[in-house]
């Protein structure tokens, strides 16, 4: 399959990767900076461009993967080319892609993506939509190329996936955060949580997370908790926050022993 890559970030530069090694052939490589689409293309054996009008149309599909709020002006540019066209966002509706081209589709990978941190993309769920079931399917065998766990997902599921990925990944990314800065304070160093951090992922990989939620709340040690809202007294933001994560624990709790 020939293949062009619009954008050079993160979830290009692995997408980009797989399908290399899947043995398809990457056309181009198209990025605004000629330095980012050089780099990603250097390792992929393409073509590297800076403008759209430099852009091959003896390619088989196009795939985008920059911000939400660049796809619609770059499938504009590409649908004259009447080639299938797929974006790789978690919250974008394949409408968008649908008003200009009828050949259109989704190809969504569900995780998180560091540029200098290899991941496994077999094991990534790729979650697909396609304009009709003919493109569905030819969506489908693409993605069986480079991934083991290919979902069907409409748009509508795509933007829960998406959210939901943001409570699972992005915010709990962001606590840790919380907890090196609070750790750092203190001179103590963050290493000591990373056993801790590790159990709680390894726990809900067989289990469901209201069942193995733990800590003060649940509980409803609210001599501890007191406690610890006193240690935020100079960081109203992070004492709200607590807050605000403690309230949520004990209603879910609640929620959870009523249905037993």
């Amino acid at each position: 399959m020939r293949i062009t890559l619009i954008g050079s970030g993160n979830v290009a530069t692995h997408l980009g990767a797989a399908l290399k090694n899947a043995g398809h052939y990457i056309v181009q490589v198209y990025s605004r900076n000629l330095q980012h689409a050089a780099l990603l293309a250097y390792h992929i054996k393409a073509e590297a461009i800076d403008n759209l009008q430099q852009i091959d149309p003896n390619t088989d599909i196009f795939i985008i993967s920059v911000k939400d709020d660049a796809i619609e002006s770059i499938v504009k540019h590409l649908a004259p080319l009447n080639k299938l066209i797929l974006h790789t966002s978690g919250s974008t509706d394949i409408k968008v892609l649908l008003q200009y081209r009828a050949q259109a589709g989704v190809f969504y990978p569900l995780q998180t993506f560091s540029r200098n941190k290899e991941v496994n993309f077999r094991e990534v769920p790729l979650c697909i939509e396609g304009a009709n079931a003919g493109i569905t399917q030819q969506i489908k065998e693409l993605a069986q190329t480079v991934s083991n766990n290919v979902y069907e997902v409409d748009s509508l599921q795509r933007r829960i996936l998406h959210l939901a990925a943001v409570f699972a990944c992005n915010f709990p990314n962001y606590l840790y955060s919380v907890a090196q800065n609070l750790l750092a304070q203190h001179n103590l160093d963050f290493d000591m949580l990373k056993p801790l951090i590790t159990e709680t992922a390894d726990k809900v990989q067989q289990q469901l997370p209201t069942d193995v939620q733990t800590g003060p709340a649940v509980r409803n040690d609210e001599l501890t908790m007191n406690k610890h809202l006193e240690m935020l007294q100079d960081q109203p933001l992070l004492q709200q926050l607590y807050q605000l994560l403690s309230q949520g624990i004990i209603k879910m709790d609640k929620g959870s022993n009523a249905d037993k």
